[in-house]
């Protein structure tokens, strides 16, 4: 999404450790509009998918998941919670993922009164890196009986492994900018072509 690639190459700051930090429009300060083109292009890529609710983790990618639902009819957007705490009550989908940005392994928890077996889900992120988080969000529509349609990324890391490897395990996974490499000295942002 050339839209994407654009902001991400006037606003994005490339960190080194393969840190890309793009606050000011997309996971600190979110620009509503952007995310609205962007759930217009996400609504075009999985057109003619039963979509019954949008599954993200807490926080990032809540913003952008709510507003992509608005082009899917409005449907339920479900968070996974990253903490226990006394408002999640009831059977609970758990599992633990590692945070390629927090470099930590935390828990990931759904209540199960939100995720229903024979359900169809898009699951949409803010960014893919090593495809750990996914893949937690995988497990836990694995343990509730649910059908992952497509998983939507505002921003892949190509250079590194999560893409290819959901690819290959057979998921429609639709990112909207795919970054090939990135250099802290210069700042510079390569992007893979469509």
């Amino acid at each position: 999404m050339k839209e994407l690639e654009e902001r991400i190459r006037r606003d994005g700051i490339v960190k080194p450790g393969n840190v890309l930090k793009v606050d000011a429009f997309l996971n600190h300060q979110c620009d509503v509009k952007l995310f609205d083109h962007m759930g217009q292009e996400w609504a075009r890529l999985f057109a003619g998918k039963q979509i019954d609710k949008i599954l993200t983790i807490e926080a990032s990618g809540i913003g952008i998941a709510c507003v992509a639902a608005r082009h899917f009819g409005d449907v339920p957007v479900v968070f996974a919670k990253k903490a226990q705490s006394i408002n999640l009550d009831g059977d609970q989908y758990v599992t633990k993922v590692y945070s390629f940005t927090k470099q930590r392994e935390f828990p990931v928890i759904v209540s199960k009164r939100f995720l229903n077996p024979g359900e169809h889900v898009l699951l949409i992120d803010d960014f893919l890196a090593n495809g750990k988080a996914m893949e937690g969000l995988i497990e836990l529509c694995r343990e509730a009986g649910v059908v992952v349609e497509g998983i939507g990324i505002a921003i892949e890391k190509g250079f590194q492994d999560g893409g290819a490897k959901l690819r290959e395990a057979g998921y429609d996974l639709q990112s909207l900018a795919i970054v090939e490499s990135m250099d802290p000295d210069t700042g510079e942002i390569a992007f893979r072509e469509a």
